[in-house]
């Protein structure tokens, strides 16, 4: 996909460091993306600039989500919208529907589970993602299908778990560069707490057993002293 062709993405959300860490991911997958810090600021950037997905924060300064939700779809602007709420009463969510939202996500939630939401949401309105564009990556004789999910080693097809999966998906996006536990746990299960990061070691070594050659002494699936994880490639 060239620069010029893909989707661009409106978020809007006050919380800065939130903000801060959609934008930088969503770049890093290939999307253009805006920030608005408030429903006002954010409406007047949706109009201006017609972006193919609106990921829209409900409690915000000026205008709530609700309102900007509903003021744009009152003017005939169509594009996906997805919700993120803090809110889990069922209520609050059947609003959000039928005021013209496309889907939502609860807060915490982890990075994957949005980037999956905001693809699927391009995917049905005919927008191209770079997700979806994604040569199947590959480091020693392993092979990643992202789309659809599924991992093969020398041909074979190895079933990873979902967080497993997810996990690899992370390694694989940052091409080389180190993840911190607290990261993989932010984006991977929706975690900041450093007392679950033995998490992150269990399903590494999951992988390691399903995917190296032999598991005690990696070639791939790294460790970076007191700094967290890396994928190595052949090339290296």
């Amino acid at each position: 996909m060239s620069v010029s062709a893909r989707a661009r993405i409106l978020v809007i959300e006050d919380n800065e460091d939130l903000a801060y860490g959609l934008r930088n991911n969503l770049e890093i997958e290939g999307y253009g993306v805006e920030i608005a810090a408030d429903g006002e600021r954010g409406l007047h950037r949706a109009r201006e600039l017609s972006p193919d997905i609106i990921v829209l924060d409900l409690m915000l300064p000026q205008l709530d989500g609700y309102r900007v939700l509903r003021q744009l779809r009152e003017e005939g602007l169509s594009m996906p919208v997805l919700i993120l709420t803090a809110r889990t009463e069922e209520a609050d969510k059947v609003r959000g529907f039928r005021l013209g939202a496309d889907d939502y996500v609860t807060k915490p939630f982890g990075i994957l589970e949005l980037m999956a939401r905001v693809e699927a949401l391009l995917r049905r309105s005919g927008v191209a993602s770079p997700l979806m564009s994604t040569a199947q990556p590959a480091f020693g004789d392993v092979r990643v299908d992202v789309a659809a999910r599924t991992v093969r080693k020398a041909g074979r097809e190895i079933l990873l778990t979902p967080m497993e999966f997810n996990l690899l998906v992370v390694l694989l996006n940052r091409r080389g560069a180190v993840v911190s536990r607290l990261q993989l746990l932010k984006e991977v299960w929706g975690h900041t707490a450093g007392v679950l990061t033995r998490t992150v070691d269990t399903h590494v070594a999951e992988l390691r057993r399903k995917l190296e050659d032999d598991p005690s002494r990696p070639r791939h699936i790294l460790t970076a002293r007191k700094a967290g994880y890396r994928l190595r490639y052949e090339k290296e």
